[in-house]
């Protein structure tokens, strides 16, 4: 599965559009790691944390995505986003998106 943040691939051609592909993860955080995360948000810098959380998030949400892709018959996910919220207050959602489609190498 070719993934691309842009609206073509180089060297292929888009022949079929199958739609959009989604895929999305909540994730919270152990209430002992919260508070970890927290104690260290308190005198600044990275919390290592709430990045891996996210990380996670990310990559579940890719996954599902590509797995929502193939189920629509596309051999790759072009215009490709991510998009986070909060959802209460220790859980985020992380949401990628974009347009499944059916590409073929451009023949020169």
């Amino acid at each position: 599965m070719i993934l691309a943040t842009t609206e073509e691939v180089p060297g292929h051609t888009v022949v079929k559009i199958c739609g959009l592909a989604k895929g999305c993860s909540v994730r919270g955080l152990h209430l002992g790691d919260d508070i970890v995360a927290r104690a260290k948000n308190a005198v600044g810098g990275e919390v290592h944390e709430y990045t891996q959380v996210f990380a996670q998030c990310r990559e579940q949400a890719l996954d599902r995505m590509v797995n929502d892709a193939k189920a629509l018959g596309a051999n790759a996910v072009i215009g490709l986003r991510f998009q986070s919220a909060e959802i209460g207050a220790n859980m985020a959602e992380m949401m990628a998106y974009g347009t499944a489609v059916i590409i073929e190498p451009q023949i020169a």
